[in-house]
Formats: structure tokens, sequence, C-alpha cells
């Protein structure tokens, strides 16, 4: 009885993961558009407005998700979570993104977005209590050399560290903060609901910012600037993070969280293909180093009680 007990519970653990890797995946997809899509607003729009702007939509779209859902309202404690998720992801990543692709390409933009899976292990690590494997971090830098090493031969690294790439680190240090929490936190409140409060609660914050810098610098764009605009609100800063903290907190901040390391491939495709940046055939091999890591990854989770009490010789 215990044996199937136990065969049924690691099943279910298997399921769950993998449908917590299929939801990151998702999730990933609609990220890798965000710094192109970010270089095309600011190319026509202030980076504060593209900033803060595309969270305030997004937290309008948020308070219309939790009245139709009747969610109950956080916990005081949860509430203080929400903030470190909203300073992470709704405030400090696109901030920075924005004024670092002011005058940086989105190409450039993805070599230090290839840190950021790490990132993200590091505080699932301090912030989820995460405890990976020693191959999970062999497997994870060698997934983010394969990315590095593909940027370098692609042309994408050049030059010495500028402002916009201190933008960009403080924007992945962020963010990594903002992914491991939110997806901690996500266990309990869900994902939606997670990215839904973190909104609601940053719109005492990013309500002003908007208005003054509306006012400062009148929006103008054309049809591309404000389609870019309205991706970035709705899908990189909305339904991106329903599908992306459902998959953490399914499968592992830190494990889901590597996923990600095929985002600056992906990235580096829109790049060329909506802004007609340069990308080399050597893309290819780097998307298959990344798959393999991740795939590595996937098989470096630690094994759970049952399993380790059964290789220990205990029934």
């Amino acid at each position: 009885m215990k044996d199937d007990s136990s065969a049924t519970t690691a099943s279910t653990v298997t399921t769950s993961r993998a449908g917590g890797f299929a939801l990151g995946a998702l999730g990933v997809l609609g990220f890798s558009l965000s710094l192109p899509a970010t270089r095309l607003a600011v190319q026509q729009l202030d980076p504060w407005f593209v900033a803060f702007g595309r969270a305030v939509g997004a937290g309008l779209l948020a308070w219309a998700y939790l009245r139709l859902t009747g969610a109950p309202r956080p916990s005081r404690g949860q509430w203080r979570r929400l903030a470190v998720v909203a300073l992470g992801v709704v405030v400090g990543f696109p901030l920075f993104t924005s004024l670092a692709l002011l005058t940086q390409t989105s190409a450039h933009g993805a070599v230090v977005i290839a840190a950021l899976p790490a990132m993200t292990a590091v505080f699932a690590v301090l912030r989820a209590g995460e405890r990976p494997p020693r191959l999970f971090w062999i497997a994870s830098a060698g997934g983010l050399l394969a990315v590095l090493a593909f940027l370098a031969a692609s042309g994408a690294v050049r030059g010495t560290i500028t402002l916009p790439d201190v933008f960009l680190l403080a924007a992945i240090v962020l963010c990594g903060l903002g992914y491991a929490e939110g997806g901690a936190l996500a266990r309990d409140l869900g994902g939606a609901r997670t990215i839904c409060w973190a909104l609601l609660l940053s719109l005492p914050v990013t309500v002003p910012v908007t208005v003054v810098a509306a006012l400062a610098d009148r929006p103008h764009a054309d049809t591309v600037g404000w389609s870019a605009f309205g991706y970035l609100t709705v899908v990189s800063m909305f339904l991106g993070f329903f599908a992306w903290y459902a998959g953490l907190a399914r499968g592992g901040i830190a494990q889901v969280g590597q996923v990600q390391l095929a985002q600056p491939v992906l990235t580096l495709g829109w790049s060329a293909l909506l802004l007609g940046e340069n990308v080399t055939p050597t893309s290819i091999v780097a998307a298959v180093m990344v798959l393999a890591c991740v795939v590595l990854i996937q098989r470096t989770r630690r094994p759970g009680p049952a399993v380790r009490r059964e290789r220990a010789g205990v029934r």
C-alpha cells in the first residue's frame, strides 16, 4: 500500500513539474518579445511613460480580473511580499530596461538577460528556501555560457560597460528578486492573483509618474509604437505573468526559472525580424545547446523523501 502511495505521489509530482515547465515556457515565449517591443516603443515615446504607463494599463486589467473573479484580499504578510514583487517586476525591470534601450539595441540587452535565470536561482535560495543540487548549478552555468558564446559570436557583445549596461544589470537584479518572490507567493495566491495584486498595489506610484511623464512630453507615436506599447501592457506586464508565476509555483522557482535561458535566443530572433538587427546562423547551434542544458536541468531535481528512503533501503 505504501509502495502504491509513493508511486502515486511521485507521479503527481512529476506531472505537476511537467505542467510547471510548460507554463514557464509559455511565459518565456511571451517575455521574449519584451525587449524588442520596448526598443520600438521608446524610439517614439518617453521611456518613463513606457515603463509606468504599461503598468497603469496592466493595473486596470488586473483590477477588472480581481473584481470578476471575486479574489479575496491578501493578508498583511502577503502585502509585504507583494511589495517586493512590485518593486522587481512592475517598477524596476520596466524602468531600467526602458532607460537602457533608449540608446542600446535589444540584441545588446539580450546579453544581460542571459544572466536572469542564474539571478532568479540565487534569489530562489535566498527568498524561497530552495536548495538545488550541484549538478543544477553546473547545467545552469553551461546554459549561461552557451548563450553568452552565441551572443558574442553574433556580434551582440562589444565595447565596454556603459550606463545603459548598468541600467540593464540593475533590471536583472530586481527582476530576479521579483520572479523568486512572486513564484513563492504564487504557491498561496496563484500566478494570476499574484501579479494582479502587485499591479494594483503599484498604482499609487505608477499613475502619478505616468501623468507627469505624459504632461512633460505628450505621448505621440505611430501604429507600430502604440502596438509595441500595447504588447508590453497586455502580454509582458499582465498575461505573461499568469503563466510564468504559475509555472514557477508548480515546478520550482530555480528549476523552471532556467527555461528562461532560451529567452535571449528568442529575443535575438525577434530583434532580427522586427528591428533588422543582425543574427548569425550560429543561433541554431546555440539554441540546441541551450535546450540541452534546460533538459539536463529538469533532470537534476532532488529526490523526494520517499525516493531517498527507498534508495537507502528503508520501506
